[in-house]
């Protein structure tokens, strides 16, 4: 079962211009950088990064997901929830969505990758051209039932590719924030 439901207004995202006040160094740091978050990840936990998939199927895509990627409300899109790990703690709750007539149409398998990393994907490929990243706190009802917490950061940014475009959201988790905490040098 997606972790997702409907809720009018319930996150206003921002890009970083116009978030104010803004938050602590470090974690603005985190929320607008624009290289791979898997990559980072990856360095923070010393290689001992993975993916565990939480999700994946066809289903009615949220009001705010529709916005962002152009389509009508309730618009039928592929969902991908996993979590990004860190040494076997999820850190990470990362939500992706696609619209199914250009997902279909385009070639990318998101259904194929398992426990891969969708982001190595996309910064892979040269065609994706990121657009801006908007943040938010992130309604605790989207979230898995084990990590409901209201006022956790979010972060999404869209990735297109001709007709295509990925909408990746990235929720970080209070696990995250203690590793950053006990490993300041690994950022």
């Amino acid at each position: 079962m997606p972790h997702s439901i409907a809720l009018p207004d319930a996150c206003q995202w921002l890009t970083q211009s116009h978030l104010l006040p803004l938050p602590a160094p470090l974690i603005v740091d985190w929320l607008f950088d624009e290289g791979s978050l898997t990559r980072r990840l990856t360095r923070l936990s010393s290689d001992g990064f993975s993916v565990t998939p939480l999700f994946e199927g066809w289903q009615p895509l949220r009001d705010d997901e529709c916005a962002a990627l152009d389509l009508a409300p309730a618009s039928v899109g592929w969902v991908r929830e996993v979590y990004l790990r860190g040494h076997g703690q999820p850190w990470v709750f990362a939500r992706s969505v696609a619209a199914r007539g250009a997902l279909e149409g385009d070639g990318l398998h998101m259904d194929e990758l398992g426990s891969r990393s969708l982001g190595e994907l996309l910064f892979c490929d040269q065609a994706f051209i990121r657009q801006a990243i908007e943040v938010c706190h992130y309604p605790r009802q989207w979230l898995p039932v084990a990590d409901h917490t209201d006022g956790l950061w979010a972060r999404r940014s869209r990735f297109d590719r001709g007709p295509l475009s990925v909408l990746v959201s990235e929720i970080f988790l209070p696990s995250f924030w203690q590793a950053l905490h006990d490993h300041p040098e690994n950022c």
